[in-house]
């Protein structure tokens, strides 16, 4: 293989979330007294970090924005982070990966704790030698500290063995600003002219593709 060294964005690439994740998007609005629109409306907020989407998309404040935050987590840490799904194919490709000798980590913009949860509870945690996110009461890292925080904690110093697999334009970026290589996937939240724009080095429509990809000699 290519690649000895895999890091996976969560959302929209290893789990689709799109319910637990708007449902409580929605929860929070509610709460904060701001119109409230169909599920389909926060497509677009699953990957980039959500205390900017509340400032871009809702037009909040800073502060405002950190209790709705506050507000969206109230239901997403008891409720929402089980309102999900593993994509088809998934377990399947990083039991292979495993078995040819790959070490596997999870790069996310989501809270390390939730991560661990919703990993463990869909029985993913078994292949992962490090999972990298955020804190929850710090200011939310940038997608490329989270990925060099990954490779640290791997101790692993050859980028050149390494890739980062996610479904969104700040996943690309963040590899590139980390020095690794980025696949995109179409099958999350993102668009293939988004992950184009942001220079992917290759990008996968399905599972089945990206499982060629990564375990091709």
């Amino acid at each position: 293989m290519r690649y000895s060294t895999i890091l996976f964005d969560l959302d929209g690439t290893l789990t689709d979330p799109v319910l637990g994740i708007c449902r409580s998007i929605q929860y929070a609005l509610g709460k904060a007294g701001r119109p409230v629109g169909p599920l389909e409306h926060y497509h677009k907020w699953i990957g980039p970090p959500l205390l900017r989407s509340f400032e871009v998309y809702a037009n909040a404040t800073p502060e405002e924005a950190q209790e709705m935050l506050r507000f969206y987590r109230e239901r997403f840490s008891s409720v929402g982070l089980f309102e999900n799904e593993v994509y088809p194919g998934i377990p399947a490709l990083l039991s292979a990966l495993k078995d040819r000798g790959a070490r596997l980590a999870v790069a996310t913009g989501k809270p390390t704790i939730y991560s661990r949860q919703i990993l463990e509870h869909f029985d993913l945690m078994q292949y992962m030698d490090v999972v990298s996110g955020i804190s929850l009461d710090k200011e939310p890292l940038d997608k490329c500290q989270v990925i060099l925080h990954a490779l640290y904690t791997l101790g692993e110093t050859d980028k050149s063995r390494c890739v980062m697999v996610g479904d969104r334009a700040h996943d690309a970026i963040g590899a590139k600003m980390g020095g690794v290589d980025f696949i995109g996937v179409l099958y999350g939240y993102g668009s293939r002219d988004e992950l184009e724009a942001e220079g992917a080095d290759v990008i996968a429509s399905d599972v089945t593709e990206l499982r060629r990809i990564l375990l091709s000699d």
